[in-house]
């Protein structure tokens, strides 16, 4: 399915740095890599601030790399739209993450006037395997 892109990766990442810069807390870890017609990649820098006790990637940090893929994909669609909101946030942890940079590659399933719904798919740098695959709901203000 193809569609329109509206914001490059570089356009959401300035526009991110403008709108949220407090994603970058103790330094940039999130980047926008790819926008296209089937949806965006984002990179989660490796640091040992995700490492939970076991040695693997934290949860809440592979949640907030879906949300933020999420929220990236929905805005190469619609543009700057900063009070777009999460409304549903599902997760499932398949294996555990290699100590190396996450992907999150975010794809809209259906956009509508109001509500986006789509999937994150969460992979380790370099590797096939899921880590964890998400589903999302966002809500979209009126314009």
């Amino acid at each position: 399915m193809s569609h329109t892109v509206l914001m490059s990766a570089e356009e959401i990442n300035l526009f991110l740095d403008a709108e949220f810069p407090q994603i970058h807390h103790g330094g940039r870890t999130y980047t926008v890599e790819r926008t296209d017609q089937t949806g965006v990649l984002v990179r989660m820098d490796y640091h040992e601030k995700h490492i939970r006790p076991g040695g693997t990637l934290s949860g809440p940090s592979m949640m907030a790399l879906a949300d933020l893929a999420m929220y990236a994909a929905i805005l190469s669609r619609i543009g700057p739209v900063a009070l777009a909101v999460t409304t549903n946030l599902n997760i499932n942890f398949l294996r555990k993450p290699a100590q190396r940079d996450l992907l999150g590659e975010a794809k809209i399933l259906k956009l509508g006037k109001r509500l986006a719904v789509g999937e994150v798919a969460i992979y380790s740098d370099g590797e096939e395997d899921l880590v964890a695959h998400v589903t999302s709901t966002y809500s979209i203000p009126p314009r």
